[in-house]
């Protein structure tokens, strides 16, 4: 069995900054992937911010500039590092991870973030 247990949301002011973590852990031999995605109300959940295990970023569009991945490996955690907040990147933010030699993906249960004066 896997878990991914999420951290670090919360309310922040616009233009504020908050760190997001995500720490795996159970049985499984690598992360190929983590990655961050996020649902707000009456939206679609949708990818924020993923990371290769070779390295490879991917950002919404939304985030380029603003937002920054960052993994360690030897702690199986994955990190969101979120700057210049802006009202619309209130979401519940869900770690998302996927590992070799395991179909399915697996998701955290999610942690709020609010970007609100």
């Amino acid at each position: 069995q896997v878990q991914l247990v999420e951290s670090g949301g919360g309310l922040v002011q616009p233009g504020g900054s908050l760190r997001l973590s995500c720490a795996a852990s159970g049985s499984f031999v690598s992360i190929a992937a983590m990655g961050w995605y996020r649902q707000a109300p009456g939206k679609q959940r949708e990818l924020v911010a993923d990371i290769t295990s070779g390295g490879t970023t991917t950002y919404a569009d939304s985030v380029k500039g603003r937002f920054t991945i960052a993994r360690d490996s030897a702690v199986n955690q994955v990190y969101l590092q979120m700057n210049s907040l802006k009202p619309e990147d209130t979401a519940v933010y869900y770690c998302n991870a996927r590992f070799v030699g395991i179909r399915n993906a697996y998701w955290g249960r999610g942690t709020q973030v609010t970007v609100s004066a």
